[in-house]
Formats: C-alpha cells, structure tokens, sequence
C-alpha cells in the first residue's frame, strides 16, 4: 500500500472513531432515543411511537408537574418507563371521582387532565385514602387510567431512577411533534 492510501484509511477510521465517541457521549449524558413499549400513555404517545429524551435537563432544573418522564422501574434497573408526573416530594395525591388532587386541589391542567377520568382502586392514592409523596421521589400516571400500570400500583419513583423528559416524538413521520 502507498502512502497516500494508508493516509485515506487513517483518516477515515480517525473520523469514524470521533463519531462513535461523540455518539456514545450524546446517549450518555445529552439526549437518548426510546420506544414506546404499550398503549398506557394513550391518547398521548401509542405503542410503536419513538421519542427523544432530554437526560441533560433535570441536572439543572427540577422536574415539573405535567412532564412526561423516562425513569428507571423502581426495583428493576433494566426497565424504563415513561409516564407523566403529577406530584414530587413533599405533595399529598388523592384520585377522587375521576379527578386528581394536589393538596386537596384539583388539577386542572389540560395536559393532565385531557377528558382523562382516572380511577383507583389501589394501594397508592385512592379515593379517601390520599398519599404524601416522600422527598426525593415522584408520582407518576399513564394517561390512559384503563391501561397503566404506574404509582397507583407500585408507588413511587426515587429521583436517582429519573432518566429525563421526553421532548421530542420522531417516529412515526406523520405524528413528528413536541411532546405535551
């Protein structure tokens, strides 16, 4: 092989090893891609949706009531779920007639809300039973009640299990759009 040869294939893995570095730092720390798995974030996000993740965002700002979140499944490690967050540390939750309240008031946020009735017949915030979410941990539901597993069933989200906000819906193509 010539020089000018052995110089062209340097360069190329040269350029080849910077992009796999960089991409591997983006997943990392910046932003990561997900599927949807279920039908539990519906009308939201259907099973087959792929979004964006924002992994850089909640290292700087605290997670507010209305983002849908991608966290570690508290007690499995190798599962991530996403779901919206209704409440952090410190808030009282209590499902009552199909509503959702915060410290006894209740949420009318249209992106919570959305003609959802929620309903619960569990452990973990049903009606007459309201549930002071621990610091350092969320609550969070699947929009669509009727099929989602979520804090009603197995509590809370730790905040080390917070992997970041969904932000961006990319597949399919005619269903591009941020996500709310």
């Amino acid at each position: 092989m010539n020089n000018r040869v052995k110089q062209e294939i340097r360069e190329w893995v040269e350029s080849l090893v910077i992009a796999l570095v960089l991409a591997l730092v983006i997943r990392a720390f910046i932003v990561q891609a997900f599927k949807i798995p279920t039908g539990s974030m519906k009308p939201t996000l259907q099973a087959g949706d792929r979004v964006l993740v924002n992994k850089f965002l909640y290292k700087f700002k605290e997670p507010q009531r209305g983002d849908i979140i991608v966290f570690r499944y508290p007690g499995e490690d190798k599962k991530d779920f996403i779901k919206r967050l209704i409440a952090t540390g410190g808030e009282v939750v209590e499902i009552r007639g199909g509503d959702i309240y915060i410290d006894n008031k209740r949420i009318e946020d249209p992106f919570i809300i959305r003609q959802i009735r929620y309903f619960n017949k569990r452990p973990y915030g049903s009606s007459g039973k309201p549930v002071k979410v621990p610091d350092g941990h969320y609550y969070v539901l699947g929009d669509n009640s009727a099929s989602s597993k979520d804090s009603r069933y197995w509590g809370f989200v730790p905040a080390k299990n917070m992997i970041g906000k969904a932000f961006l819906m990319y597949w399919p193509p005619k269903r591009i759009r941020l996500v709310k």
